[in-house]
């Protein structure tokens, strides 16, 4: 069996009304414009599902699979995990009906916007769960399109199996440098694939060194110039990316992140508990290591509330 995670050291600490409350662990890698490694805390060499994460290598797929859009602000929603904004919704919709497909195709789970203020008005609207909301159901899109324009049958589109997949695990395994370390399913059931820390910052690397036109560099250059897209307003990918120019940025759950920069280096890491809080401060704390100096790296705070009032944060401990 493979490992999923183990092992991990203090990253982070939640501070409570100037008392330490917990300690989050896990691990780190950070690399430096040439791909080695700068920093590794914890085990950055062992196997872990990067999660969606891994959208971006999987939009790299789809390109090489003879996926074509009109519009880059497409592709960095296939490359995202939005909040299920109004805008979201609306091109998702789009990319189906481009598709010659609805909704219905869509085989994602039925859910609520992640994002609060859209989950609320969905819900004061009367509305409830569907699969264009759920957070993935840009990838899946994506995918449903390719299949359509390569002539793929779009049943069964999210099996390992499914042409369209093999594809995508072929370009996984050319930008980790290996193959998946295992196949999972993940929470939108599309395939999980698995690898290192440390490869799946290299690879983040590639996508934001490679030569302008080539599919990796189309693809990080598609989120960076639509931020809002990757994820939406107020979340983490979108006010990183937006604040430190050239940044490259895309959560996974579990507490996964990885980010880079060109001719600057990159980061991955992943927090034990899954938990999301962790990942920002303990980032904010890589890029500086780079010499990365951004004021939203100190505005962007984990805030710890009690009683409805901020009474601590997470900081980074390393």
């Amino acid at each position: 069996m493979v490992k999923v995670y183990e092992g991990g050291v203090p990253l982070a600490e939640v501070v409570r009304s100037g008392f330490v409350e917990s300690v989050h662990r896990g691990s780190v890698v950070v690399l430096d414009g040439s791909g080695e490694v700068r920093v590794a805390l914890g085990d950055p060499h062992g196997p872990i599902h990067p999660r969606s994460a891994n959208k971006p290598l999987q939009a790299v797929g789809m390109l090489r699979a003879g996926l074509r859009l009109a519009d880059p602000a497409d592709l960095a929603l296939m490359s995202g995990s939005h909040l299920g904004e109004g805008f979201h919704e609306a091109r998702v919709l789009a990319l189906l009906r481009t598709a010659g497909l609805d909704e219905r195709a869509l085989r994602c789970p039925p859910d609520l916007p992640l994002g609060e203020a859209a989950r609320a008005a969905v819900l004061a609207a009367g509305g409830g769960r569907s699969r264009v909301l759920m957070n993935c159901s840009g990838k899946h899109a994506g995918m449903l399109l390719t299949c359509t324009q390569a002539g793929w049958s779009p049943e069964a589109y999210y099996d390992a199996e499914h042409p369209l997949q093999e594809r995508l695990a072929l370009a996984f395994e050319d930008l980790t440098g290996g193959p998946p370390a295992a196949v999972g399913t993940d929470g939108c059931g599309a395939p999980a694939l698995a690898t290192s820390l440390a490869a799946l910052a290299r690879a983040y690397l590639r996508l934001v060194d490679a030569e302008p036109g080539a599919v990796e560099r189309t693809v990080a250059d598609a989120m960076r110039a639509h931020p809002l897209m990757v994820a939406g307003t107020g979340a983490t990918d979108t006010v990183l990316m937006s604040g430190v120019p050239g940044l490259l940025c895309k959560g996974g759950a579990e507490g996964v992140l990885a980010a880079a920069l060109p001719g600057v280096g990159a980061v991955a890491l992943k927090i034990d508990d899954g938990a999301q809080r962790a990942r920002v401060p303990v980032l904010a704390s890589a890029l500086r290591r780079l010499r990365v100096s951004a004021p939203v790296l100190a505005e962007v705070r984990e805030p710890v509330y009690g009683g409805g009032a901020v009474v601590g944060e997470v900081r980074s401990v390393w």
